[in-house]
């Protein structure tokens, strides 16, 4: 065993028959204290104040569920763009709409499942569980639910060695802690979540929470996704965001290298601050993005209602059709006759006239069975992604 350093200890361990030298991080909160100069003071204001006006995007938006449904799938699909798989947001919204996938059965599942574990993680909290282990197991459950990753011991913590990087465990890039020691890392984790006497504020503990949660690795696969998941459901069950609006998963896809290299510092030299100042300049960047993704959104669905209006007689139930292919952007017709309860000729022309519009495009091809984008929505939600 080496000498304790900032950031935690290495421990001998045996991974695929090699003797290799795991970290086993200290527990949060880092000691000594993280010093705050006067610039990452300023850093923090920032970032809070970005996050106060992501927070009010939904007293700007006339429905923030037409908002919260496109960009928490927008953020499956970067997240597990990060982890490797090809999907597509329009990739995801034609298989939850008929379950045909235009991309391989497993990357697509895999998205799919990335939003079933969010969305049972809020409702969760939402009847009143806290932010506890037993969630994460919960929603590592969803997230390994089907596909790839279905036989990785979903919803367990891991009984065996892991490793990041590297061909086998003696070249690994990072060797997480031993299998015994990741319940005892997960309930000091946890303990550091709740603790009414931690010295720093919510961002700051969402920060220090997620390196911790990566260091520990403490399942077999999905450590990556619902770490990322971890930082907004800490900034939601604190109270700094009414929905978990957050998502850092396209910060951290751009600067891939620094993001590594952030979490790599704090475990090997205890660089805590380097790891704060990137996430809250990413906090920032990505709140005032999110903001001003929904005032494109809303001013786009505005001028098209505007478009709609002169169609007369037929503008009632053509607004009724562009309001659900804002909610959802990938429609059929049949889907949306039994959702608005509409007749199938009418719901017809009106996505034809849509369509005659510019609004929406048949993105098939096929002569039955056709999907319909809302090409200008979706375009707003894939910029920069």
């Amino acid at each position: 065993m080496h000498k304790r350093g900032r950031s935690g200890r290495y421990q001998v361990s045996v991974a695929g028959g090699e003797t290799v030298q795991a970290f086993v991080p200290a527990p949060l909160p880092p000691e000594p204290p993280l010093r705050f100069t006067p610039e990452r003071r300023r850093l923090l204001e920032r970032a809070t104040l970005a996050l106060g006006r992501l927070d009010s995007i939904t007293l700007l938006l006339p429905e923030p569920e037409i908002f919260l449904y496109s960009y928490v799938r927008r953020e499956a699909v970067l997240s597990s763009q990060i982890e490797g798989t090809q999907s597509s947001l329009s990739d995801l919204l034609q298989f939850e709409l008929n379950g045909v996938p235009g991309v391989p059965f497993d990357d697509v599942v895999e998205v799919s499942n990335y939003v079933r574990a969010l969305d049972h993680g809020l409702l969760r909290l939402a009847d009143g569980m806290p932010l506890c282990n037993r969630l994460l197991r919960e929603m590592h459950q969803e997230l390994l639910s089907r596909g790839r990753g279905s036989s990785k011991q979903p919803g367990e913590f891991r009984h065996s060695q892991n490793w990041i990087g590297g061909t086998r465990p003696g070249n690994a890039y990072f060797v997480p802690p031993p299998p015994q020691e990741v319940g005892p890392s997960m309930g000091d984790l946890e303990r550091f979540i709740h603790d009414p006497e931690q010295p720093y504020p919510t961002l700051v503990k969402a920060a220090l929470a997620h390196v911790q949660f990566e260091t520990i690795h403490p399942f077999l696969d999905g450590n990556g996704r619902l770490g990322r998941l971890l930082i907004s459901f800490i900034l939601h069950h604190e109270g700094m965001l009414s929905r978990p609006l957050l998502y850092l998963s396209l910060y951290f896809k751009t600067h891939r290298e620094a993001y590594y290299d952030r979490l790599n510092q704090v475990r090997t030299k205890g660089d805590w601050e380097g790891w704060i100042d990137f996430f809250l300049e990413g906090v920032e960047k990505t709140a005032l993005d999110a903001v001003d993704t929904a005032r494109r959104l809303v001013n786009l669905m505005r001028q098209d209602e505007q478009r709609i209006h002169p169609l007369g007689r037929r503008a009632g139930t053509a607004l009724r059709v562009h309001r659900q292919f804002s909610q959802r952007p990938l429609q059929s017709i049949k889907a949306m006759v039994n959702e608005l309860e509409i007749s199938y000729p009418a719901v017809s022309k009106s996505v034809e006239a849509l369509e005659k519009m510019g609004i929406v495009r048949e993105v098939t091809g096929r002569q039955r069975n056709k999907v319909y984008a809302y090409q200008a929505f979706l375009d707003i939600l894939n910029k920069g992604a």
